[in-house]
């Protein structure tokens, strides 16, 4: 796989990780292939426990029904499902065929547990985005 460092130093999750950091991060994640039409998280239910980059394709947003957003090549979601196991908090479906790289919960777990020199970054901005989301009208 070629070294996903770069990409990964985009999202924000990560956007605090040395470039050794993000390279060891990087080795966890795996590709993964959605054909246009296809959701793969669905708000309110426990799809999956996954936290997605887009490498390819588009992809819509949409939350109680409503189209939010459009997502393409490095933008991510699922970020919350790294460190909980709540229901999702919208739909994502492949608007076109989707190529993703893709981390579980638990290798994003192993990984903060074998590099505890991230933990503070990423619990700090964890922290930050609820505060965030916290703040946001519904």
């Amino acid at each position: 796989m070629p070294d996903l460092s770069a990409d990964l130093k985009q999202v924000p999750l990560f956007g605090d990780l040395t470039g050794r950091q993000l390279k060891k991060l990087a080795r966890r994640f795996k590709r993964r292939e959605f054909a246009a039409g296809v959701t793969p998280v669905r708000e309110g239910e426990m799809s999956g426990v996954g936290f997605f980059v887009i490498a390819e394709g588009t992809a819509s947003v949409s939350a109680n029904g409503v189209q939010v957003g459009t997502l393409g090549r490095g933008d991510h979601f699922g970020e919350l499902s790294l460190i909980s196991e709540r229901p999702r908090t919208a739909t994502v479906t492949a608007e076109e065929p989707l190529q993703c790289l893709e981390m579980t919960m638990w290798d994003f777990k192993r990984f903060v547990k074998d590099n505890p020199d991230v933990a503070w970054k990423l619990l700090r901005h964890l922290a930050d985005l609820a505060a965030t989301r916290e703040r946001t009208p519904r």
